[in-house]
């Protein structure tokens, strides 16, 4: 299977809304929260100056914003696996699809927290583009642990899997809100 990630962006929109099961929703939580990753890494590069740690930060950003594209195509394999699946395996193909967009959604909350530090101390003509990528990192965590919760309800699993995900994707918006609070003082 080759990646979801080889296509151009318009590709990739055409597959989104096409009449197939993948890609769906984890994927576009997935590529929502690389593309958040890519602004901050963006953001981050162009703060040298005002933030001694910027590298690492970007160096970090970049990290997970590879981790996060790799999400794509798994989400895609893991819900494959669902529809595959029948009788006592099912429960185990749904466990295993809930575990994917739970690591989005500690993705996103990663995300968010480095385009706080870039939105507070990075340079200031680059402030937009670390809010946005902290608004949409929390986009990605609040998509995927909706995406959680309905996996955990249809296979029966423990409730600490949607527990786990909404502290994330509150995390990832209070995160957010931080970054576009940051913007407002002088």
């Amino acid at each position: 299977m080759s990646s979801f990630l080889d296509e151009p962006v318009r590709g990739f929109l055409d597959q989104l809304a096409a009449r197939t099961p993948t890609p769906g929703g984890g994927g576009a939580a997935a590529v929502t929260g690389a593309m958040a990753a890519g602004l901050v890494a963006m953001a981050a590069r162009f703060s040298a100056r005002q933030l001694p740690e910027a590298a690492e930060l970007a160096d970090e950003a970049d990290r997970l914003r590879y981790m996060a594209g790799q999400l794509v195509d798994m989400d895609a394999r893991a819900y494959a696996a669902v529809l595959a699946a029948h009788g006592p395996e099912r429960q185990q193909a749904l466990l295993g699809a809930a575990m994917i967009p739970l690591e989005m959604a500690a993705l996103g909350a990663k995300v968010a927290g480095l385009a706080v530090r870039v939105a507070e101390a990075g340079n200031r003509n680059l402030h937009g583009d670390a809010v946005t990528g902290a608004v949409l990192a929390a986009a990605s965590a609040r998509s995927a642990a909706g995406l959680v919760d309905i996996n955990v309800r249809l296979g029966g699993l423990d409730p600490d899997l949607s527990r786990r995900a909404a502290a994330y994707a509150g995390n990832a918006a209070d995160q957010a809100l931080s970054a576009e609070r940051a913007g407002e003082q002088p």
